[in-house]
């Protein structure tokens, strides 16, 4: 930080906080507005969470729109300007990257065809909430944001929403981006070679259910699109490397009735993607974490059932190359089928702040967008077009709908039929004492190949024929071993009828969870919370474990080596141990993967397409695998770097290069290296990339333990030591299923968006020290815990 920026800095976050304080909004007393048949009560708790009751749900949803708009209103809209292509509009030609890349998707124009298709309750129920964004926005009490970029939002639509449903399903895909990278590992190894780089699902892996031709330097283009726009897109799900959750049925807990537990590895912003919400009226009263933008809850309970998600990771994106050419009358056309058929050209005008309009064209063949936006015509690289479930139209806000009013785990199984995408490993529990699993949503049938590679799309040989059947999805009600627990893993064995995918994550976590949960006879909400915080990681232990076989060289190495031979695993922020293993298989990796990948070592173990960011992808999970299957073969051809090198030779050769590294780190004594040291969180605002506002939004950053083989899960891959953790568990949930009121849930770094307010970052603490909130739900206790009162009343007519 310079000279000015210290000076200046801590003046402004004063400033700017004191100005924030005085925009808070009106959480006491009584409002009159535009869209309510009869009162509603807003009682906040002492956590800033706003339990609603109301008489109607359309009353309800008006209300949580009223709310998040109150406690969210520039990240919606933020939100909105992200995924319609719109953010150049205020904050200049920095982010046209971004505009180019989202209105070539066109996840907006998708949405906007849905809303012709939504049921006349589901239309009503959106239009409430949108009239309660917009109450709340006409009293023009907007957050400091707005002030500072001189602009106002513009009124909250139905399209608005649909498309953030589209947006969060686009960040919870990874397939394409792995394809790419597949094709370029094979054209550079070949086939077979690079087949090692993915090694199978070993026997005795934890399932959730038991039971080429050249493709050159294809997609570059397209990566690296999408690389500028991740700073404000978000980072995908691999670089958090995944989620958890697990449900136990009553012969496995303390109380005799299930316990659920869930956390989900999202971008760890300020303000949290999440918001906490109670809501009540006489169709439904459910509570849990919301997104600002959609109405209803994504993961909670509601008095009779609780759920949790995990991503599934299927292979619901294929990547097709096209034949592309011009017609004489200007037309773009495609091959398909031996026939030349008209694409759809879209023209896009982009406004910029302070400069000129941009065009972006796009062309949109029957596979879907070109998502390099290659002219027809021109040398250069394979036109690709990207077919994926969410550029159709789906049911999924129709889901969120009827989840909220299930009785038991039937009930909510069928609710999930209306859940398209993104495909959620889903655990549930209800008060009869049931526990179930389902897999709901669109996974594509092909008429050929398995979705793993980029496919012609001129031969019509490998079109999607439909989707698997619901009733077909993997689901389990009330399993025999008594517990039900996903990780990002894989789902099923190989004998399950209909290809899924192979880009899950690797086991790790998984083995962990059922580890801890086989170790435990009787568990009970504390063990879970220990379960939750726990960063111990089996597969790191293992490569200490090879490290300390080794005859050291000299008396550092020596030192070093035996650290090692006490440690337990466990990934802690204080660890010296920690820190030695895990830059090790960062030079490890390296070492051995250089020579043959040379450019794609990176993206491989991790690295997205270029060093701008520090972007995981999801074949760093395949690097890891790929690591331990040659640790366990002393001869394996991997550690050849060229002069007939062995295992202990590599390990040596690495081990040398960490001792360096670390010492340049953090000090040549290593008693004081810590894992801490060099790993670290940010909860990091949009505007806290400009330096002088960092102080302003930003918190952090924190020193912070696990990686992504560790239950809690911090946003680390094998390229990117040195950087900070950028996902991790915003939200973490546990729910009694015994005696709802024990539920429990902890969301960092707050509440509110507001800087000013003492919710936006009061639950930090607790989130590194295990200090869950109650999930207040019955109204006395709620009464009990009241910080603010408001009541939103009718507007008088006449």
């Amino acid at each position: 930080m310079s000279l000015v920026q210290r000076v200046v800095s801590p003046a402004l976050r004063t400033g700017l906080t004191w100005l924030s304080r005085h925009r808070l909004p009106q959480t006491e007393g009584s409002l009159q507005v535009t869209g309510v048949a009869a009162p509603v009560d807003v009682l906040r708790d002492r956590w800033g969470v706003p339990h609603i009751y109301a008489q109607s749900a359309s009353d309800a949803l008006f209300a949580q729109g009223f709310v998040h708009a109150q406690d969210r209103l520039w990240q919606m809209d933020l939100q909105r300007r992200l995924v319609a292509g719109r953010m150049s509009e205020v904050l200049g030609s920095q982010t046209v990257p971004v505009d180019r890349w989202l209105r070539t998707l066109g996840m907006r124009r998708v949405a906007e065809q849905e809303v012709g298709l939504l049921s006349d309750e589901t239309r009503t129920r959106l239009d409430a909430y949108a009239a309660g964004v917009n109450d709340w926005m006409r009293r023009r009490r907007l957050p400091i944001e707005f002030a500072l970029l001189r602009y106002e939002p513009e009124p909250w639509t139905v399209v608005d929403t649909l498309s953030w449903v589209k947006m969060m399903s686009w960040m919870l895909s990874v397939n394409w981006e792995a394809e790419i990278l597949r094709a370029r590992l094979v054209d550079r190894l070949g086939p077979q070679r690079a087949a090692e780089l993915e090694p199978l699902y070993k026997e005795g892996w934890p399932l959730i259910l038991p039971g080429s031709e050249g493709h050159g330097e294809i997609g570059d283009s397209a990566l690296k699109r999408a690389d500028a726009a991740r700073p404000f897109v978000g980072p995908s799900p691999a670089s958090g490397l995944g989620s958890n959750n697990w449900v136990l049925s009553g012969a496995r807990t303390s109380t005799g009735m299930p316990l659920l537990a869930n956390d989900m590895h999202l971008a760890l912003n300020a303000p949290a993607v999440w918001y906490e919400n109670h809501v009540v009226c006489k169709e439904f009263d459910v509570t849990g974490i919301t997104f600002p933008a959609i109405p209803g809850v994504v993961v909670g309970h509601n008095g009779y059932v609780a759920w949790g998600f995990t991503n599934g990771f299927p292979d619901v994106q294929d990547l097709y190359m096209e034949r592309l050419r011009r017609a004489e009358d200007g037309r773009v056309q495609y091959e398909f089928k031996g026939e030349w058929l008209d694409a759809d050209v879209i023209r896009e005008e982009i406004r910029v702040k302070g400069a000129e309009s941009v065009t972006e064209e796009v062309i949109v063949t029957r596979h879907g967008p070109i998502i390099n936006s290659l002219a027809p015509g021109l040398a250069g690289e394979q036109p690709l077009a990207l077919r994926w479930v969410s550029l159709e139209p789906d049911t999924i806000i129709e889901g969120l709908g009827t989840m909220a009013c299930a009785r038991n785990c039937v009930d909510f199984r069928e609710a999930l039929r209306h859940w398209t995408a993104p495909v959620q490993n889903t655990v549930y529990a209800d008060v009869e004492g049931n526990i179930g699993y389902s897999f709901p949503g669109k996974v594509p049938i092909r008429a050929k190949g398995d979705g793993k590679l980029p496919v012609p799309g001129w031969s019509g040989e490998y079109e999607w024929m439909g989707y698997v059947p619901y009733e077909e999805l993997p689901h389990v009600l009330n399993p025999a071993q008594g517990y039900i627990a996903t990780a990002n893993n894989r789902v099923t064995t190989d004998e399950y009828p209909y290809f899924l995918g192979t880009d899950h994550c690797t086991v790790d976590r998984a083995q962990r969870i059922v580890e801890l949960i086989e170790a435990q006879e009787q568990i009970d909400i504390p063990y879970i919370q220990r379960m939750q915080f726990d960063q111990t990681s089996s597969r790191f232990r293992g490569v200490a474990q090879h490290l300390c076989d080794l005859a050291p060289d000299d008396a550092e190495a020596a030192a070093v080596l035996e650290m090692l031979r006490t440690w337990n695993g466990e990934l802690a922020a204080d660890s010296a141990a920690a820190a030695v293993v895990q830059v090790l298989v960062w030079r490890l990796s390296t070492l051995m993967l250089t020579g043959q990948l040379g450019d794609l070592t990176q993206r491989y173990i991790g690295a997205g397409p270029t060093p701008v960011l520090a972007e995981s992808s999801i074949m760093g999970h395949r690097a890891m695998e790929w690591l331990q299957e040659a640790l366990n073969e002393p001869a394996c051809a991997w550690f050849d770097l060229g002069h007939g090198e062995d295992r202990a030779a590599c390990l040596k050769l690495a081990l040398q290069e960490t001792i360096e590294f670390l010492k340049r780190e953090l000090g040549s004594c290593p008693e004081a290296w810590s894992w801490g040291g060099m790993h670290r969180i940010t909860f990091g605002h949009t505007l806290g990339r400009v330096p002088l506002l960092a102080r302003v939004f930003n918190r952090g950053p924190y020193p912070v333990g696990g990686n992504g083989s560790t239950v809690w899960a911090t946003g680390v891959g094998l390229h990117e030591l040195q950087n900070t953790a950028i996902v991790g568990p915003p939200f973490r949930f546990i729910a009694d299923l015994g005696n709802l009121r024990n539920s429990m849930g902890l969301l960092a770094p707050g509440q509110s968006g507001h800087p000013g307010s003492p919710h936006y970052d009061d639950q930090v603490d607790a989130w590194f020290n295990q200090g869950y909130h109650p999930m207040l739900y019955a109204r006395e206790d709620v009464e009990q815990a009241v910080e603010a009162r408001l009541r939103l009343e009718p507007e008088s007519r006449g």
